[in-house]
């Protein structure tokens, strides 16, 4: 038993962690106010895997260890081509309204601080990103999480249709999105 806990211990090692706010809350008692503090940490190993999580504690370290354990419950794996998104998403949570677009090699991440946090931590370099509701960070980080486990590869689609990714797009755009397919050969191609 011990040995399985070391290796999710190596998994959670590569992990690297982000803070993306940290907040004073303050409650009001008969006795005058309490402090605590809540910690929203995204989580990501930089190679498609990301969470976001929500910590709240008495003391900061103890609130961003919280927020970092929900967020390693909750990691989603992010579909990518190449360096980039499969393809645009409109996504709309509650009263955060976001729009992911893919771009070409050398963009950059050209992204708010609370989206850009989301998408450095899953390991994308090129995309654009708008948020376009509320600017409260837990609502865009939900929503961007929640945009980014929606999306679909071409693989994905094609099956689910029951047909090759050839012949949805055509075999030089199969050849563009799913690179491995032909390394190189020619492949004939059928009804």
């Amino acid at each position: 038993m011990a040995m399985r806990m070391d290796r999710r211990d190596d998994r959670a090692s590569d992990l690297q962690e982000k803070i993306v706010s940290l907040n004073r809350v303050a409650k009001v008692v008969k006795g005058g106010r309490r402090f605590s503090f809540s910690a929203l940490v995204v989580v990501g190993d930089g190679a498609g895997r990301v969470g976001a999580g929500l910590g709240k504690a008495g003391e900061v370290p103890d609130a961003i260890r919280k927020g970092v354990d929900d967020a390693k419950k909750h990691m989603i794996t992010v579909p990518m081509v190449g360096s980039t998104i499969p393809h645009e998403v409109h996504y709309k949570l509650g009263a955060a309204k976001v729009l992911l677009k893919p771009a070409v090699p050398g963009t950059g991440v050209i992204s708010g601080s609370s989206m850009r946090a989301v998408v450095e931590a899953a390991g994308i370099h090129d995309i654009l990103t708008k948020s376009l509701g509320t600017d409260n960070p837990i609502n865009v980080v939900r929503a961007t999480i929640a945009a980014l486990a929606s999306m679909r590869t071409l693989r994905d689609v094609a099956a689910l249709r029951g047909l090759t990714p050839e012949h949805m797009v055509g075999r030089k755009r199969a050849a563009e999105h799913i690179p491995w397919i032909f390394p190189g050969e020619c492949l004939e191609v059928g009804d």
